[in-house]
């Protein structure tokens, strides 16, 4: 069976046989059929196992036969990250190199304007993050009016980070025919309900067994392992293993964006090509690093769950829960990002003494067969001999060793216009500008609001000082008060202990004489007599 027997375009398969992509996948031998006769799919298959050709083609095909316009796609892909945003388009930008498809991506972090040009030179398919897709239709620069199919990619992971109203909105936007295709690991009750209300009969289709789709049950492509390791020891021990004899690009996951930063500067200074990945960098910073990942200027990336999905690298080889996952779930995410596509892999997870529990409930949930990790430190001979390290492997890589890739350096970073700093620089030059104003020399214009008396409020202070006249015992003095002396300079004039009455020292001060009014008649204060 090949994509020209399922239906597929002559050049569109052309284009997937020049990347050496022949023979499809089960989800897309079952579902492509479907698809491309124009009906509405739920598909379920597990991560990795080619999800993206099977709903992009017929997208793909249907803007080939009728091509979108300015403002005006024909396709959407909705999908929950940045990254997997970017991974879809690039395998739909692969299969159209010969049809002359044309796809656009839009999703925050990036600046409003490339998307936006992107939209009125016309576009056949956009792929983007519900909120971005939104911000660009209430703004006008992007018409949903015209779109013919709609694809919900990973729905699952939309539900679980509260995108389902907005998902809601989108499909409430859109032309009463159309085709949608859902597309989830699992299936839960949420999702199943928006399948009744905006599916039409649909067709579910599922690649494997109930259990590997679901995730109680992993492939056994992947070798996974389990130790129960001690918090000091994990650098040491993540260094060796990073030293395997059949080791190649490598992902390794944090529970925190903090613990990424301080594992990744870790290797870095014991010699790895290595770099991170987490919400506080600026999306610029995310993606170089993704691409150095991609390219194999890095052949390890540290990574919190932003990139548990989304991101498909063909020869990663080992997977490490540095930190046990929080759920089974999180788990077969992770780990799927090796022994894709019929590939073998690794997964390695360290358990430190407070996350035996939670890591029970993980291994009781997958039937896996490590109830009780052994106890493993970064010399045990099980830990070397179970992940094929040589022996006499240090923590530290081989000079030898450290040529072999460019590093992060050697990947430009792209200007994308990002709408934002990233929250920890943005934190620092929040303080920065706070301190400049104290100064009076910090940017936005701080210092000459300092001179000019404080910006717009000072102004506005100033114009009614100029109008205000100064009046004594209802008679007007001669000068307004802006063109009496500031109070400040005028203190720094007089002599210690002088009065800003008349040069009057502190004793003339206190028998100033003061005058009070009773019945509209002046009387003589007898406190001041």
């Amino acid at each position: 069976m090949t994509f020209r027997d399922l239906g597929v375009s002559t050049e569109i398969a052309d284009a997937l046989e020049a990347e050496g992509i022949i023979e499809p996948f089960p989800i897309q031998e079952l579902a492509l059929p479907i698809a491309l006769n124009g009906s509405d799919i739920i598909g379920q298959a597990r991560t990795g196992t080619g999800k993206t050709l099977a709903f992009g083609l017929p997208l793909l095909q249907k803007a080939q036969e009728n091509p979108g316009t300015s403002k005006r796609p024909r396709a959407l892909v909705v999908v929950p990250t940045r990254e997997l945003a970017i991974q879809v388009a690039a395998d739909l930008t692969t299969a159209s190199k010969r049809s002359g498809g044309r796809i656009l991506t839009v999703y925050g972090g990036r600046s409003y304007e490339p998307q936006i040009n992107g939209l009125k030179e016309g576009v056949d398919v956009v792929v983007g993050t519900p909120g971005r897709l939104l911000d660009l239709e209430n703004q006008k620069h992007l018409r949903l009016d015209a779109v013919a199919a709609v694809v919900l990619d990973e729905a699952d992971k939309m539900l679980d980070l509260g995108f389902l109203p907005d998902i809601e909105r989108i499909l409430t936007k859109i032309p009463d025919e159309r085709q949608i295709m859902l597309f989830s690991a699992t299936m839960p009750s949420e999702i199943v309900t928006l399948s009744r209300n905006y599916l039409r009969q649909p067709t579910h289709v599922r690649a494997g067994d109930d259990n590997e789709i679901d995730g109680s049950a992993i492939t056994k492509l992947i070798s996974q392992h389990a130790f129960r390791t001690h918090q000091m020891d994990k650098p040491e021990m993540l260094a060796r293993l990073l030293q395997a004899e059949d080791h190649g690009q490598s992902m390794v996951f944090c529970q925190t964006k903090r613990a990424c930063d301080r594992v990744a500067s870790d290797l870095k200074s014991r010699g790895f090509a290595a770099a991170a990945v987490h919400g506080d960098l600026g999306q610029s910073q995310r993606e170089r690093a993704l691409r150095a990942f991609r390219n194999g200027k890095i052949n390890i990336l540290v990574a919190t769950d932003v990139a548990a999905r989304g991101l498909d690298v063909d020869d990663v080889t080992h997977v490490v829960n540095y930190e046990t996952p929080d759920d089974e779930k999180t788990y077969t995410h992770r780990i799927g990002r090796t022994g894709r596509a019929g590939r073998t892999g690794t997964a390695v997870t360290f358990v430190d003494w407070q996350e035996m529990p939670r890591w029970k409930l993980i291994n009781g949930a997958l039937d896996l067969d490590f109830h009780e990790p052994e106890e493993t430190y970064s010399t045990s001979a099980h830990f070397f001999e179970a992940l094929k390290i040589p022996k006499g492997t240090k923590g530290r890589l081989a000079a030898d060793k450290r040529g072999e890739h460019a590093g992060l350096e050697a990947e430009e970073v792209e200007d994308i216009g990002d709408t934002g700093q990233p929250r920890g620089a943005d934190r620092g030059g929040r303080q920065a500008r706070a301190r400049g104003r104290g100064r009076g020399d910090a940017g936005r214009g701080d210092a000459s609001r300092t001179e000019a008396g404080g910006g717009e409020q000072g102004g506005r202070r100033a114009g009614r000082n100029r109008n205000r006249k100064r009046t004594r015992n209802g008679e007007a003095v001669s000068g307004s008060v802006s063109e009496q002396k500031p109070a400040v300079a005028a203190a720094a004039e007089r002599p210690s202990g002088a009065s800003e009455h008349s040069g009057e020292g502190d004793g003339a001060r206190r028998i100033r004489r003061r005058r009070r009014t009773r019945g509209g008649a002046a009387r003589r204060d007898p406190e001041n007599t």
